[in-house]
């Protein structure tokens, strides 16, 4: 009797264990396609990632260097101050988009251009959702933000 419980208990332990491993490796394969790296374009330039590694870019679109092609496709260059990549995108640009305002972009990294799949504009800092803009002023605590242009 002792025997039997001591195989059924090991047996559960075991099949708890390899039931961890399976579900592990299924979550794993499952984000695999869903984890993007951030990158500067100065880590881009110093190790150009694989072809066909899929990143996200991110830093300041370079003044004058907006060119609007062929179609919908834009080519403009991002910066982090150290160093300049150059970005295609085929698509709408976001509203807020423009020379020196901060961007981020979804790609790859091909034959020296990052090759962009998804682009998105930086909100002003001074943004607050207007729900929030009347909980404070109910409060009695909201205050301005400071008019810097």
């Amino acid at each position: 009797m002792k025997s039997l419980k001591k195989q059924r208990r090991i047996q559960v332990i075991v099949l708890t264990f390899v039931a961890l491993v399976v579900s592990t490796a299924l979550i794993g394969y499952a984000l695999q396609d869903g984890i993007n790296f951030f990158r500067s374009p100065s880590q881009v330039a110093e190790e150009p990632p694989s072809p066909d590694e899929v990143f996200r870019i991110g830093g300041l679109v370079s003044e004058g260097s907006i060119v609007r092609g062929d179609g919908e496709t834009i080519r403009f260059s991002v910066t982090d101050g150290g160093a300049t990549i150059q970005v295609a995108y085929t698509g709408v640009l976001p509203d807020l988009f423009s020379e020196n305002e901060g961007m981020v972009g979804t790609g790859r990294y091909i034959n020296g251009v990052f090759q962009a799949t998804e682009i998105l504009a930086k909100h002003d800092e001074t943004y607050m959702p207007a729900e929030v803009v009347d909980a404070l002023k109910e409060q009695g605590v909201y205050r301005e933000p400071d008019a810097e242009n």
